[in-house]
């Protein structure tokens, strides 16, 4: 029989007097039956709190404050190109017509968006790869004399 055991995490200070942990710092953990299938954990300070611990705890181990790593800094995610694309056909502004239509380019790179046939040379229609969902975008015409000088590589794009 397999039980599923709901034991809480290291505390950041002492169960009995509040004093937050340091780093290093050495502490006591108990485990006390909570009920039929439940479990309580007790972190304790050495110096004050484990000379005054309840006996009745059915396991217990001494351990090294390590605090918690900070927080890693949220990755972009992986549909940000297509959360700014969707964001951008919602507010459907001319001023932003090449925004999309160049993000709508780099998902269709991704193999995100897979361009469909549209006989309307002012739409571009895509389905999203895995969903089938139809995306319109319009096609702002972009041409290649339409690209001012300083925006070029040097030396122009290749032929």
């Amino acid at each position: 029989m397999q039980t599923d055991w709901d034991v809480k995490g290291c505390a950041h200070a002492c169960t009995k007097t509040g004093k937050p942990f340091e780093e290093g710092e050495y502490f006591y953990t108990l485990l006390y039956r909570e009920g039929t299938d439940g479990f309580r954990r007790e972190d304790l300070c050495a110096e004050a709190a484990w000379h005054q611990h309840d006996e009745s705890a059915f396991s217990y181990w001494r351990s090294q404050y390590v605090p918690p790593a900070p927080p890693t800094p949220e990755a972009l995610k992986e549909d940000d190109d297509e959360t700014m694309l969707r964001a951008l056909l919602v507010q459907n502004d001319p001023e932003t017509a090449n925004a999309a239509y160049i993000l709508a380019l780099v998902l269709e790179r991704k193999k995100i968006l897979i361009p469909v046939e549209s006989h309307d040379s002012e739409l571009l229609v895509y389905t999203r790869a895995d969903s089938s969902e139809a995306i319109v975008v319009r096609n702002p015409a972009l041409q290649i004399d339409h690209i001012p000088e300083g925006m070029l590589p040097r030396g122009g794009l290749p032929a």
